[in-house]
């Protein structure tokens, strides 16, 4: 029968699987604590979280939160996971400007889920290369916005022209009197 810590330890990751929007796996073997210190902070800082756990608990927390269950090229090794609680743009972004810092070795970005679809790294990497949330709704707001202010620009064009038509008559008139 499983100790009781093991089903302690599933509950608190169904509960944050629950909360997440995204998980990212990464190997981190031989990684230091100053690195791996680091990384916590760097995903911490764009809303996420990184969780050290054995990857059999992971995936039993993973089948009762409802989600997929990852490949098993995926949730082989030393795994870390990164659950993002926010934009899971920023939180893959980290991980790959992490990853792939020149005196990085240690850490290897593998794949990950969104929403119930499984990623392989190249689909990590292309969401990385994504603009951040804040981003792409200003472009989607500009987008909206740039035929109203043509519109704007061409009802105001009619009465600039006749703004500029009466100040030439009246300069007109000036050079007159």
């Amino acid at each position: 029968m499983p100790a009781k810590i093991k089903y302690e330890q599933v509950d608190i990751l169904k509960d944050k699987l629950g909360k997440s929007s995204a998980v990212f796996v990464a190997e981190y073997r031989g990684m230091t604590v100053a690195q791996s210190t680091k990384l916590r902070s760097i995903v911490r800082g764009v809303n996420g979280e990184l969780k050290v756990a054995k990857n059999t608990l992971f995936a039993i927390a993973m089948k009762e939160a409802g989600l997929a269950a990852l490949p098993e090229s995926i949730s082989t090794g030393p795994n870390v996971y990164a659950l993002c609680y926010g934009d899971p743009v920023a939180v893959a972004k980290a991980l790959r400007d992490y990853a792939s810092e020149k005196n990085q070795k240690a850490f290897i970005l593998k794949g990950g889920l969104l929403g119930n679809a499984v990623l392989n790294v190249a689909q990590v990497q292309a969401l990385a290369d994504l603009p951040s949330k804040e981003v792409l709704i200003g472009q989607t707001v500009r987008t909206i916005a740039a035929p109203l202010a043509g519109l704007v620009n061409v009802l105001s064009g009619t009465i600039r022209g006749l703004v500029t038509a009466l100040s030439q008559i009246k300069d007109q008139k000036e050079k007159a009197a």
